[in-house]
């Protein structure tokens, strides 16, 4: 995302667009790929209020949520592109916020990963989650990655806790 100082996101993270709504896709790869026809493009405040539920010390990778979601609106499988633009926008909703905070750092890319996208890039993802308890490491030498360390250990099931 670009210009996040001149954009509103706590009006996006209101506006619906119609969702949530199942797409049926017909690209025989993608069936493949992630399992069936029926794609579900959940609603932002969805992903907002699964971030949320993720208390202290815990973490959520965005895949655990699109696969709660899916599982929530009976679909095949949630749109991948559409979930990590919608954590970001949740996160930088929250920023913009005096009070009210959703807990955004807590919310992991694939494989324990930090996301450069959201608020004050890795260094304040990271920051958080040192605070937190975390312990963050490096992969690569020239595209250096940040992970959490044992992230698997501290992952937070949407299952057990139901609202």
């Amino acid at each position: 995302m670009s210009n996040e100082e001149k954009k509103d996101f706590n009006a996006m993270l209101h506006d619906s667009k119609g969702m949530p709504r199942i797409q049926k896709i017909t690209d025989e790869s993608s069936i493949q790929k992630y399992g069936g026809k029926n794609m579900l493009l959940a609603p932002l405040k969805d992903y907002d209020a699964l971030m949320r539920r993720i208390p202290e010390g815990r973490l959520i990778t965005v895949g655990a949520m699109r696969e709660y979601l899916a599982k929530k609106y009976k679909a095949d499988f949630t749109d991948p592109i559409t979930a990590g633009i919608f954590c970001s926008i949740a996160a930088w909703a929250s920023f913009q916020r005096k009070e009210n905070e959703t807990p955004w750092w807590r919310t992991l890319k694939a494989q324990g990963e930090l996301n450069p996208k959201y608020p004050g890039g890795v260094e304040a993802q990271k920051k958080l989650l040192e605070t937190e308890g975390h312990t963050i490491i490096t992969k690569g030498r020239t595209n250096i990655r940040y992970y959490v360390r044992d992230y698997e250990s501290k992952l937070y099931s949407l299952e057990d806790d139901q609202p």
